[in-house]
């Protein structure tokens, strides 16, 4: 067999890699735990019909049917099933299909992978893992689980060893009010207008709002003015009064907005940012109200790494609606480029705590039994692969990131335990010895672009 060919888009890690995302995959479950979010898992594939309600994903979405489905009886209903793209869609048909079964206000966190088939690029996979969390409730959603998401998102990104992050938030009241309020014939075709500064320089954005958002050029200078607009805190509000724009849409957008970025001031700190960010229009068609992005310092040009906000209408059955409202963290898309420029690695590629010595085969025995005490005690122990010499036993484990190599004791002498990061060698029992709490699990080493270059 030659060897095999990467599937682009498809990443996988080594183990030591591996470390790191199930550590932040854990770091981010946890957080969401402690605010309460229950962990849910939804099935890879849902009905064609389930997947297609956004017409523009119908390209992206991998279809599911059987190899020999071809002439089957069944091959028509095989060929009506894919791959979910994202984690929403399927939560919003789960919420549906146990509305019955859950208490609401329904707080969920999900982990898991989904698969969009587009063009690969870094930050962007066809397989991929991403952590949503959701409020959802029945008929009204308070405006309060808006602030709730937020500060619960930059709580949990806040703990994890990655570059600064920045929460930015917009609400779609506040710019459809003000494009009203301005008189624009079609704020809808103003918002997709202003999506295009990450694109275009304003001149050329401005140039657009006159030709195609028929505005006036008084009219298209006050949006990009009202797009040049952010802040950490409520200040934004006066900016955006002194701009000379009035409607009651507008108002209550710009209080909600101020809700939000006043209720995550408290976290913003050197690793993690929440602001208000009046150019942020992608996404807003989706969206009725707050809507949420996350950036990543030194990595722009990986756009958002997750993004989310307020759906008043997330499911309905026809009789009952159910908002909901939520951020998604694109764990793939932040982890896979750090981890491939060596920002992000672990400090050992296995488990193993310790690794039992071996003074010879016949004494392997003995040594599975001192490893099998140490496991009975929650250390994660292996026993070496041969009976080397010491020295080479220990490079072995070195080479691994074991940090401690095992002696069993001959003859009736004592066990002993060598830290192989210092050299100190003292006696131990294998009944009572614990290693330090932070050598238990691999650890996550960050290195920072300065100092690998």
């Amino acid at each position: 067999m030659s060897k095999p060919t990467p599937l682009s888009g498809f990443p996988e890690f080594l183990p030591e890699q591996r470390v790191v995302e199930l550590q932040v995959i854990e770091r981010l479950g946890r957080t969401f735990e402690l605010h309460g979010f229950a962990n849910v898992e939804t099935r890879a594939v849902e009905p064609m019909d389930q997947l297609l309600r956004k017409g523009e994903t119908s390209k992206e979405v991998y279809v599911l049917r059987r190899l020999q489905a071809e002439g089957d009886v069944d091959a028509d209903s095989a060929a009506q099933f894919g791959l979910h793209f994202d984690l929403t869609v399927p939560f919003a048909r789960y919420v549906l299909e146990n509305a019955g079964k859950l208490e609401f206000p329904f707080r969920r966190y999900q982990i898991q992978k989904a698969w969009r088939g587009e063009r690969p690029q870094e930050g962007r996979f066809r397989e991929f893992t991403q952590a949503d969390i959701d409020v959802v409730a029945k008929d009204e959603l308070p405006f309060h689980f808006d602030v709730e998401v937020a500060r619960v998102m930059a709580e949990a990104l806040s703990a994890l060893p990655l570059p600064p992050l920045k929460l930015r938030v917009n609400n779609r009241k506040l710019i459809q009010g003000f494009y009203a309020g301005l008189g624009a014939p079609d704020p809808s075709a103003v918002i997709r207008i202003i999506d295009k500064l990450d694109k275009l320089p304003a001149d050329k954005v401005g140039e657009l709002l006159v030709s195609e958002g028929g505005l006036s050029e008084d009219q298209a200078s006050r949006c990009l003015q009202l797009a040049e607009i952010s802040a950490a805190d409520s200040s934004f509000v006066e900016q955006v009064r002194v701009l000379g724009v009035e409607d009651d849409l507008l108002e209550t957008g710009l209080a909600e907005l101020a809700a939000v970025v006043e209720g995550c001031r408290s976290l913003n700190g050197d690793r993690f940012s929440v602001e208000a960010s009046l150019s942020l229009a992608r996404g807003l068609d989706y969206y009725t109200g707050t809507v949420f992005e996350i950036h990543m310092e030194g990595f722009e040009f990986l756009k958002s790494v997750g993004g989310g906000g307020r759906y008043d209408a997330l499911a309905s059955d026809g009789r009952t609606t159910y908002p909901g409202v939520g951020i998604s963290f694109g764990i793939s898309r932040t982890l896979v480029p750090l981890i491939h420029r060596g920002l992000l690695g672990s400090d050992r590629k296995v488990p193993s705590v310790v690794m039992v010595a071996l003074a010879d085969e016949e004494s392997r025995p003995h040594s599975d039994v001192v490893a099998q005490r140490l496991r009975a005690r929650g250390v994660p122990t292996e026993v070496a692969a041969a009976p080397q010499k010491f020295g080479k036993q220990i490079r072995y484990a070195e080479r691994r990131g074991i940090p401690f190599v095992w002696f069993p004791g001959g003859d009736g002498g004592a066990d002993q335990v060598k830290d192989i990061r210092s050299g100190e060698q003292v006696d131990a029992d294998a009944d009572a010895w614990t290693p330090p709490a932070e050598d238990l699990v691999p650890r996550i080493i960050t290195h920072t672009q300065e100092e690998l270059s």
